[in-house]
């Protein structure tokens, strides 16, 4: 039988991946502060949104499938 020489312990592996997590890190283009106040804008106009749609949607349904019922 042969013995595998080639093994990598654990704790290399989780070196060589934070070095990997590290390396994409310094690419990423990251928000100056004007963009990253408009993006948060954004995503919370958007869900406000979403929410609103949500809630007459089930206000509409929940009034049908009461009509239906009774």
């Amino acid at each position: 039988m042969s013995t595998n020489t080639n093994t990598v312990s654990s704790k290399e592996k989780f070196s060589a991946y934070l070095k990997g997590v590290k390396g994409e890190l310094k690419k990423v283009i990251w928000p100056n502060k004007k963009e990253l106040i408009n993006y948060t804008g954004i995503v919370i106009l958007i869900s406000v949104l979403v929410s609103v749609i949500v809630y007459i949607l089930d206000l509409i349904l929940g009034g049908a499938i009461s009509f239906i019922i009774k």
